[in-house]
């Protein structure tokens, strides 16, 4: 509980405090920005990340690997972390295809989603034995074309967008009219096609949504995910050997968020495997696919108090960073209503400061968007020098913001850990 009795954030509460600092990732946040050398920065921790893996794999056994969404966060270090301790990593680029390649995962284990591949990424692709997701039948006639001018018989693997819908869901990207995937009701006529091309037909993948907190509605798209995925099966040129069944597993950004019960429908997922998939399709890689639910809630953007001022009666700390660098605690990435992400003074977690007030925490853009904590309540003493500290910053960070608006400096990247201490400036 904070000073006013209000509830703590769950995400706030996992991290730790020592000497009146925030501790990330085993080392207290003044000592951190000094060893970044500047703000603002991006750290991640792999202690968190490793944590969260681990449960899945626990909670999911043996039949279902987890696939990671580079889109999440694709800085290198980051991704070579993760390649080490999940099955299978996703990519929507060739750019991101060059970072799950460098960072040693087996070609086989990583697939290209998204509906605008160009030829030269296609030709990436196939060079490098990964799987395509085959989004239209003119990408698949291309991925030939390319498959016979380079020798190769390209992977292929068919996205599908689903014939429902998920509720909940912060990104819908299954059901209805969608730049993703085939629609189902033409998939099997597609596949009955599949067997006359050169092609290795690998599987499926159904994707319907993200950044869902309801279990329910989880286990709903899991049941309609495998009917589907068994229907389709039947009409496919061959056995399935990989079936990506989507992901959708959200974390709480705000106070009223509830976190997700991830045993419920990790459990869900675990039984269906077992009683419906592994029996009908023997020769299938089972995998969930996830981005934010790894990283998102293992990092935090710590940024520098560089003004304070009182207009109208209204205390504003300005600091150094803003949207720039983490559009979504702004509130302009996709949010219907504005609502604050957990913050807090990194530097002022000793409790001894019982004085509070209320003040907005601004960027330093010349924008009136750029408010990175609205009407927060912070220790009354905060001032120039003092560190902000944005939780659930470990996913759809410093990638999904716009770095180059107004011409500020770009954000660094830090991943650290007790294991290894490590700094990458991708500024």
């Amino acid at each position: 509980m904070t000073a006013t009795g209000a509830p703590v954030h769950s995400t706030i509460a996992r991290f730790r405090s020592a000497n009146g600092q925030l501790v990330v990732g085993g080392v207290e946040l003044v000592r951190l920005a000094a060893q970044v050398g500047s703000t603002p920065f991006f750290a991640y921790e792999r202690a968190a990340i490793t944590e969260r893996i681990d449960l899945l794999h626990g909670l999911l056994g043996p039949l279902i690997g987890l696939s990671y969404a580079i889109k999440a966060n694709p800085m290198p270090a980051v991704v070579q972390y993760v390649a080490g301790r999940v099955e299978h990593l996703d990519v929507a680029s060739s750019g991101e295809l060059k970072v799950a390649l460098d960072a040693g995962m087996p070609a086989t284990r990583v697939s290209f989603a998204g509906p605008g591949k160009k030829s030269a990424e296609l030709r990436s692709a196939v060079a490098a034995g990964i799987t395509v997701e085959v989004e239209s039948s003119l990408e698949a006639e291309r991925l030939v074309a390319i498959g016979a001018e380079l020798g190769i018989r390209p992977r292929v693997a068919v996205r599908v967008n689903p014939d429902f819908a998920v509720r909940g869901s912060g990104m819908r990207m299954g059901g209805g009219p969608q730049q993703f995937g085939m629609d189902a009701e033409i998939v099997p006529a597609f596949l009955s096609d599949l067997a006359a091309y050169d092609i290795e037909f690998v599987g499926l993948h159904v994707f319907s949504g993200s950044q869902n907190l309801h279990s329910g509605i989880l286990a709903e798209a899991q049941d309609r995910t495998v009917d589907l995925v068994l229907r389709l099966a039947d009409a496919a040129p061959g056995p399935l050997r990989q079936v990506n069944l989507g992901g959708g597993f959200g974390i709480p950004y705000h106070d009223r968020d509830e976190p997700l019960d991830v045993e419920a429908v990790c459990e869900h997922l675990r039984n269906l495997a077992q009683e419906r998939l592994a029996p009908a399709l023997p020769e299938a890689a089972l995998c969930l696919e996830l981005g934010r639910f790894l990283v998102g809630e293992a990092g935090v953007y710590v940024t520098e108090i560089i003004d304070r001022k009182v207009s109208r009666g209204r205390t504003y700390l300005v600091v150094d960073g803003g949207l720039h660098h983490q559009l979504a605690a702004t509130g302009n990435l996709g949010a219907a209503i504005r609502r604050n992400y957990p913050l807090v003074i990194g530097n002022r977690m000793s409790g001894d400061d019982t004085d509070r007030m209320t003040a907005s925490v601004v960027g330093c853009l010349c924008t009136p968007i750029d408010v990175l904590g609205d009407n927060v309540e912070v220790p009354a003493s905060t001032d120039i020098g003092d560190l902000v500290v944005i939780f659930q910053a470990g996913a759809y960070g410093k990638t999904a913001s716009p770095a180059d608006f107004l011409g500020h400096p770009a954000a660094f990247e830090v991943l650290v850990g007790p294991d290894q201490r490590k700094v990458q400036n991708h500024g």
